[in-house]
């Protein structure tokens, strides 16, 4: 998988989370949060060998294709 670099978060200054990413295989790779709320977790029914991971809505508008 080749990933192109698409966007880090533009109000936070550290060099960590969330980052978007572009891939060659026509999907999006986030880099985020865990998220850790049993609740949330219950809720989403996640399979096995699956995750997921929290964004802002700041990083929404970064869902695009790379020009």
């Amino acid at each position: 998988m080749e990933l192109t670099f698409v966007a880090k978060d533009p109000e936070l200054e550290h060099s960590g989370s969330p980052t978007l990413y572009r891939t060659d295989r026509q999907s999006w790779v986030v880099q985020g949060w865990v998220v850790t709320d049993p609740d949330a977790l219950a809720a989403m029914n996640i399979p096995e060998g699956e995750t997921c991971v929290e964004i802002p809505d700041r990083m929404v508008p970064f869902f695009q294709l790379p020009q």
